[in-house]
């Protein structure tokens, strides 16, 4: 068993075992804790593991299996690479940002983000009231929001949502209300639930850790 350990996220203190396919074919992720905290891990044998298409999906599979598991668990996602060359070290980084990462769980605990873009059918730009409009009614039912790139000229709103688990059948309701309202003019794509990713910004070590699919 190899001592280097890739960490994919941090949860709240508990024992977790998972079969599911990890970064650089990992077979086994499994939780590591120190005091009221979890790193969720696999085995590696690098601690600078190369950036390819399947182990990004890889480590976005692994956070998304926790965040599901057994009626879903809140988890700060890390960014690709975060490895350490054996659990002592981890749990010594652990114990550095102990106070940050617990403060980050307490304020996402029972949250997900959901992503929305509203994209124009016609080609033009929707109008400020349409936008007003969509971001208010979608500001009712969650927690905050992030604004990310308007990439096309199509595309209207682009952003991320801190949404409660218990208010996820509320923000369906004003997605499917938003999508009947400007059915004939815009089209809505709803994706998630994701973890966090857009509403974690704490320091792991020396590196900054800022969640990204």
């Amino acid at each position: 068993m190899s001592e280097n350990v890739y960490t994919y996220g941090i949860v709240e203190q508990e024992d977790i075992t998972l079969d599911v396919a990890g970064v650089k074919n990992a077979t086994e992720v499994y939780t590591v804790e120190y005091q009221s905290l979890a790193a969720v891990v696999s085995d590696i044998d690098t601690t600078d593991p190369d950036r390819t298409d399947e182990d990004v999906e890889a480590h976005n599979d692994v956070l998304q299996r926790v965040l599901e598991y057994d009626g879903g668990r809140t988890i700060i996602p890390m960014s690709f690479g975060m490895a350490f060359k054996n659990t002592r070290t981890l749990k010594g980084v652990l114990r550095g940002a102990r106070p940050a990462l617990q403060s980050t769980l307490n304020d996402i605990e029972g949250m997900v983000e959901l992503g929305v873009k509203v994209i124009s059918t016609g080609g033009e730009r929707g109008s400020q009231d349409v936008q007003s409009d969509i971001t208010e009614t979608l500001s009712a039912v969650s927690i905050n929001e992030t604004e990310n790139d308007l990439f096309s000229d199509r595309l209207i709103l682009n952003k991320s949502y801190l949404v409660s688990r218990s208010e996820r059948g509320a923000f369906d309701d004003a997605i499917d209300a938003i999508q009947e309202t400007y059915d004939e003019r815009f089209t809505v794509q709803y994706t998630g639930p994701w973890p966090p990713y857009n509403f974690v910004d704490i320091h792991i070590g020396a590196e900054q850790q800022r969640g990204g699919r």
